[in-house]
């Protein structure tokens, strides 16, 4: 599991990067609710880099719009790496510009609380990023209040797209 104690990429750095290579970003949340949205789109410059996403917080949204696996979600529930893996992937399309999808997706699931969910402890969250060089999960338990939980997602998703190109 990931450890928060390391200094994270912030949100500039990472658009940044994107700018730099020519990369369209989009994000799919479901536990941060907008939030990861928020972290790119207060970076003034954003719109540079930054299409859109998709708050996928209902299991139904993940699979009918972002494609996300209907046996996958009901053999495991919403919070599985290979959800989080469908969503950047799936979030990448449904973003797409004139046929062209974004370059980077990154997605967020898991349970911030204060109940377990899918069968998963509150904490354990799911960051799955697509690129045109990678696809990752950066599986986490976190620990904390629900919005804690749903912050530290934050930061960590930013990071993980950094880390993810090569910052």
């Amino acid at each position: 599991m990931h450890s928060v104690a390391k200094a994270m990429i912030p949100a500039d750095q990472v658009l940044n990067e994107l700018v730099r290579r020519g990369y369209m970003l989009s994000t799919a949340e479901s536990l941060t609710g907008g939030l990861l949205a928020d972290a790119f789109v207060s970076v003034p410059g954003a719109s540079a880099v930054y299409l859109g996403g998709v708050v996928s917080y209902a299991t139904s949204v993940k699979q009918a719009v972002l494609g996300v696996d209907a046996d996958l979600l009901a053999r495991h529930g919403a919070v599985h790496p290979d959800v989080a893996t469908q969503m950047a992937e799936g979030v990448r399309d449904v973003v797409s510009i004139a046929g062209a999808r974004a370059d980077v997706g990154v997605a967020t699931t898991g349970v911030a609380g204060p109940d377990p969910a899918d069968g998963q402890p509150v904490g354990t969250v799911y960051i799955g990023i697509s690129t045109p060089e990678t696809q990752l999960v950066v599986p986490l338990q976190l620990s904390g209040s629900r919005a804690e939980i749903r912050t530290k997602t934050v930061a960590l998703a930013v990071d993980a797209v950094g880390r993810a190109l090569g910052l």
